[in-house]
């Protein structure tokens, strides 16, 4: 980090400053100039709050030179991390992991027949929403803990871990049992006191990118769940909020090879909810499969007409096999197996 001072900043200031830094633990290198004061401050500067620093009067410009976020940096993890999901590895550069499964669950039969067919088409999860996040207060919630039940019947049927979403803290208990990858939505990316929560278990998280949040912003929420002990994560990019209307989101296949460079934890795509169209999903997913993601979440439906929600952006188990089958001549191009 460097700061600059402004010109004739009195030096009882400058010694409150250079105080104040090497209290926190961190080393202060001071260069003078004709016009500026500039410090030079080295450590972890993740500790420091640069709207206090920008409060000064006497503070004229900050500049980060490290991200804010320690134990997401690749810097100070520079292997894959690879995290283990019931017995499934997601992350490194050997395998391609495939989620599949219906938006909402709708029942019992349903869920277990989708199981079945996300199972037969190559899937080596499931995923369904028992808790939905819905922008109308009218439109369907979810079947709550009764469509939890009946995932994990699905689950004792195929074998298949359970991915779901996680609303409220509440619930953490009931998800921690039942669910094998708990998922924070886009729309709870930044409920700080939900990340603390799941920082206290040991359970691997899947963070999905909020909705019109940067990439920075994104780890540092996956900054939140590691910094209270759990770093099970896997990111999720879903498509973020832009002026284009041709797409429900605009999906950001360039965060791929961001995501790897600036962090070691693995990253999936969502092309359901990026794009909101299933025409599109096939080659959206054929696209992150080049760009190196470690994965994809897929929403598949029997009957997507007759959905309880998104099926329109929903394939059936047809197409999300031959959508798989292409997907693996794909990532052998790239050197890895799906």
């Amino acid at each position: 980090m460097i700061i600059t001072c402004k010109k004739g900043a009195p030096q009882e200031e400058i010694n409150k400053i250079i105080h104040n830094f090497e209290s926190q633990g961190l080393e202060v290198t001071l260069s003078r100039g004709a016009n500026y004061n500039v410090f030079g401050i080295v450590g972890d500067t993740t500790v420091v709050d640069e709207r206090k620093i920008r409060a000064n009067k006497w503070i004229e410009d900050v500049t980060r030179i490290g991200a804010p976020y320690k134990k997401v940096n690749r810097l100070f993890h520079p292997e894959d991390s690879v995290i283990d999901v019931a017995g499934i590895k997601i992350g490194g550069m050997e395998k391609i992991v495939v989620i599949g499964g219906p938006c909402s669950v709708e029942g019992r039969e349903e869920i277990c027949n989708i199981a079945e067919a996300v199972k037969d088409a190559g899937a080596c999860m499931l995923r369904g929403g028992a808790y939905k996040p819905r922008t109308s207060p009218y439109a369907f919630q979810g079947l709550g803990t009764e469509g939890i039940e009946y995932m994990v019947e699905a689950k004792k049927n195929t074998g298949l871990p359970i991915v779901s979403e996680l609303m409220s803290a509440d619930k953490i208990d009931e998800f921690v049992e039942h669910v094998d990858l708990i998922q924070v939505g886009a729309r709870n990316m930044q409920n700080f006191d939900l990340l603390k929560a799941l920082g206290k278990i040991n359970k691997p998280i899947l963070l999905k990118r909020g909705l019109s949040n940067t990439v920075e912003e994104w780890l540092m929420s996956a900054e939140y769940i590691m910094a209270g002990g759990n770093e099970n994560i896997i990111l999720c990019e879903r498509g973020i909020r832009t002026f284009e209307r041709c797409t429900r989101n605009t999906l950001d296949l360039s965060v791929v090879p961001i995501i790897k460079r600036k962090s070691h934890l693995p990253i999936i795509i969502d092309p359901s909810h990026a794009t909101g169209d299933w025409e599109l999903v096939e080659s959206m997913s054929l696209a992150a499969i080049a760009a190196g993601a470690d994965g994809l979440i897929i929403e598949v439906h029997n009957n997507p007409e007759c959905a309880w929600s998104d099926g329109a952006q929903s394939l059936k188990p047809d197409k999300f096999k031959t959508m798989i089958e292409k997907g693996r001549v794909i990532a052998e191009v790239v050197g890895r197996g799906m």
